[in-house]
């Protein structure tokens, strides 16, 4: 029995043809590495379909900066042979004025690893240059190392130039209205050397128009050019400047009290936008109408936001909602929104209370930036 069982495995393993175990494993080996030099294949076209078919140049760099691909629209914008702009050619054609600070900016990027955007002009196959967007992103492998660099150029010419138009008139509407302001206070005080008994009513009437007018050089839109210079102004100060042409503030009847911050430009001018809705509103229908009314700005700083409270009291009549929202109202969420933060208002007997609360980083004044660093 024992020998029939060992004759008839002998016979098995005969018939079982001879393999060789390497061959098996190496030829496994070239399978995986055909599969992937294909499924890499595939991925590079479908990255360079996907580029093509995208409105913006696109590019790709090493991560050290060196340009090695860009789609078909930069070929087809610029207009330069394929291959020409590899490297740091692509500098060249910057407008001569950009170049340094194009340069500059994107080899800060490149030491530090932080997102690359910067406006330029870029020579246009026409020859002429034209205005664009330049945006880049660090590609990172799975130890946060960087491995590539993907960026983009979008034309923002027609844009640029619709942006300069109309900060063209809106510097020329706020010149003509700085121009009435001038004129009414001129009329004011030649009037008042005809009829000296008003002259201290018509002093106290030109201050006023003169705050207003200091008011609207912060409510209307600003560029970097055309921003005021307010130096190290606080919000108090801003909120003295824009109230003090009404009376309430120097019968003291309206009060400005606690925390004071420095503040930018940027909050300056959404603080100017909300503050002067609410001190219209309130000389139309609440505390500043009112001479028996009182109107109370409480400022409070927490460790992570800014807290202001308005209240008017003593209101003869009762304030209710408003039924619709007008485009005050409006411009007012729009300027919260702005500073990330929120406003609610509360309508009592007494008259309107208003509870505004922001995050502390976008009120405070930012450090200035020392922009003149080597790179």
């Amino acid at each position: 029995m024992l020998l029939n069982t060992q004759k008839n495995w002998k016979n098995r393993l005969q018939k079982i043809p001879s393999t060789n175990f390497f061959e098996i494993a190496a030829e496994g080996e070239e399978n995986e590495l055909f599969s992937t030099r294909h499924a890499l294949q595939d991925s590079n076209t479908s990255f360079k379909v996907l580029t093509d078919a995208m409105p913006q140049m696109v590019w790709v760099t090493r991560p050290d900066g060196y340009h090695e691909y860009y789609n078909a629209k930069w070929y087809e914008f610029t207009g330069v042979q394929q291959g020409s702009t590899d490297g740091e050619g692509w500098n060249n054609l910057f407008h001569p004025e950009d170049q340094e600070r194009a340069w500059a900016l994107w080899h800060n990027c490149l030491e530090t690893g932080n997102p690359y955007e910067v406006e330029y002009r870029l020579r246009h196959n026409t020859g002429s240059y034209r205005w664009v967007l330049g945006r880049a992103l660090p590609v990172r492998d799975a130890h946060e190392s960087i491995i590539r660099w993907i960026g983009t150029c979008t034309d923002i010419h027609e844009f640029k130039r619709m942006f300069d138009q109309n900060e063209l008139l809106s510097h020329e509407l706020s010149h003509r209205i700085k121009n009435i302001f001038s004129v009414v206070n001129g009329l004011i005080g030649l009037s008042a050397r005809h009829d000296p008994q008003n002259k201290s009513f018509a002093k106290a009437l030109q201050s006023r128009l003169a705050a207003l007018g200091r008011a609207h050089e912060f409510a209307r839109p600003h560029t970097e050019k055309s921003q005021p210079q307010i130096g190290s102004s606080t919000l108090k100060t801003l909120l003295t400047d824009l109230l003090s042409p009404y009376p309430a503030l120097n019968e003291n009847r309206l009060t400005i009290s606690g925390d004071d911050i420095e503040i930018d430009y940027q909050s300056a001018t959404s603080f100017a936008l909300i503050f002067h809705e609410l001190a219209t509103n309130a000389a139309k229908y609440g505390a500043l109408k009112f001479a028996e009314s009182e109107l109370n700005i409480a400022l409070c700083r927490t460790e992570d936001d800014f807290n202001i409270i308005w209240e008017e009291k003593d209101l003869p009549l009762a304030i209710e909602p408003p039924k619709l929202n007008g485009f005050g109202t409006t411009l007012t969420k729009l300027s919260i929104s702005q500073l990330g933060g929120t406003l609610a208002k509360t309508w009592n007997s007494s008259g309107l209370k208003v509870d505004i609360s922001i995050p502390l980083k976008y009120v405070l004044k930012k450090p200035a930036v020392d922009t003149d660093q080597d790179f």
